[in-house]
């Protein structure tokens, strides 16, 4: 009777190790679950900043208006009887 109980623990726990331990056991399924999640959440950043540019080259494309903002604001372009004015904050004492 030992002997059969003992023959089916070994049994069980020779089952067992490929569940947790095992190519696709539980612990590497949770492991690819942390990066997919992970991934996830990167390619939803990424899409995000996809949209920002696509919106930017279409408003560069369509409209006058998105040039002459990056004109004045990376070039520091004026327009012609425009006055440029720089107003420096106060120094700290």
């Amino acid at each position: 009777m030992r002997l059969l109980v003992l023959a089916l623990a070994v049994l069980m726990l020779a089952t067992q190790y490929p569940l947790w331990w095992g190519k696709g056991g539980w612990l590497r399924v949770r492991a690819l679950q942390a990066q997919i999640a992970t991934q996830q959440e990167s390619n939803q950043a990424l899409a995000a900043r996809n949209s920002a540019l696509l919106a930017e080259v279409q408003d560069l494309r369509t409209g006058t208006s998105a040039i002459e903002e990056r004109a004045r604001g990376e070039l520091g372009m004026i327009r012609e009887g425009e006055y440029f004015v720089q107003i420096l904050p106060p120094k700290p004492r």
